[in-house]
């Protein structure tokens, strides 16, 4: 009996059509992959943000409308309404805090956003040992936060400090007291910040430009455009979902700066160094004021996040690829 010889296509269509695929079948897959297995791998994830975010946020939120010095326990807590956010209107101690935080945000964030950016640029191009560089600018960012403020406190020593023993040998006789000033210690921190965040932002603009397709410079290098031209029209619109990212979070991050400050200045000399976070601080801890603290954070996050929310928007559609 001669043999009847199939068609190779028609073997191969068959031979697929009689492979059951589950994935084809939504109700086959479904069963066997029930869905509480994908809530149970996102529990500890869910569980976590609200243990540590949610319920948190909403209770600071709650004991902002509130007098509570914590020592009486929970029957001590006395509703007041907005009596804390109506007395804060009248103290000067919190406007002049909310007054440094605001120029600590407006001077640190710019600096270390265009420092990083050069930096980024810098270390984008072929020189040797790039990934040694970017490993030692990257890492004052993820060093022990009290380790980098006892670096800086030897060098900011008014005697014996490697800074103004520089300045001496230059011929400045007097030089400032740095953390122990009244006009230097609000500066003093914003130097320590710019240093500590200039490399994590260059690693983020850096992966950002080596991302950034090549073919646009060409086309404007063969037009016959200069560096600064190809810059301005190419590689800063590109770079501008990068920079509202770097700004925001670096503006969030210098408004709740405390470690630093507390470490250093304990809010001093006198207030000079006191922002708000740190207002918030001795109000809570240190004056059991914890109604008058919540406040002070919930009209801080108020502020960020208005702040936050108005660059967003202001930014779309602006980009080089929007």
């Amino acid at each position: 009996m001669p043999r009847v010889r199939r068609d190779p296509s028609q073997l191969m269509t068959a031979d697929v059509v009689s492979v059951e695929d589950p994935l084809a079948n939504p109700r086959t897959h479904r069963r066997r992959h029930p869905p509480w297995i994908a809530y149970a791998f996102l529990a500890p994830n869910i569980l976590g943000v609200l243990a540590f975010t949610l319920v948190p946020l909403v209770g600071g939120v709650l004991i902002s409308f509130t007098k509570w010095d914590v020592v009486s326990g929970l029957q001590g807590i006395r509703w007041v309404g907005l009596a804390n956010f109506a007395n804060l209107l009248h103290d000067a101690s919190f406007g002049h805090a909310l007054v440094r935080t605001l120029l600590f945000v407006l001077i640190t964030v710019p600096v270390t956003v265009l420092l990083g950016l050069a930096l980024a640029i810098a270390l984008n191009q072929p020189i040797p040992g790039q990934g040694a560089l970017r490993a030692i600018f990257f890492l004052p960012y993820v060093v022990n936060i009290i380790a980098i403020g006892t670096v800086w406190l030897i060098m900011y020593n008014p005697q014996s400090g490697l800074i103004n023993r520089t300045l001496r040998a230059f011929g400045i006789s007097s030089p400032p007291g740095w953390l122990i000033d009244q006009w230097w210690a609000l500066p003093s921190l914003m130097l320590i910040s710019i240093w500590a965040g200039i490399g994590y932002v260059a690693v983020i603009y850096l992966a950002a430009l080596q991302d950034m397709p090549i073919d646009l410079h060409e086309a404007a290098m063969v037009d016959g455009a200069g560096i600064w031209t190809r810059f301005r029209t190419i590689t800063w619109p590109a770079l501008l979902p990068t920079t509202m990212f770097l700004v925001i979070t670096n503006m969030i991050s210098s408004s709740q700066g405390f470690g630093m400050i507390a470490f250093l200045t304990q809010g001093g000399p006198g207030s000079a160094s006191t922002t708000a976070s740190y207002y918030m601080y001795q109000n809570g801890f240190m004056y059991y004021r914890f109604g008058y603290a919540a406040a002070v954070g919930f009209t801080m996050f108020l502020g960020v996040f208005v702040f936050t929310s108005i660059l967003w928007r202001w930014q779309r559609d602006r980009g080089l690829y929007a």
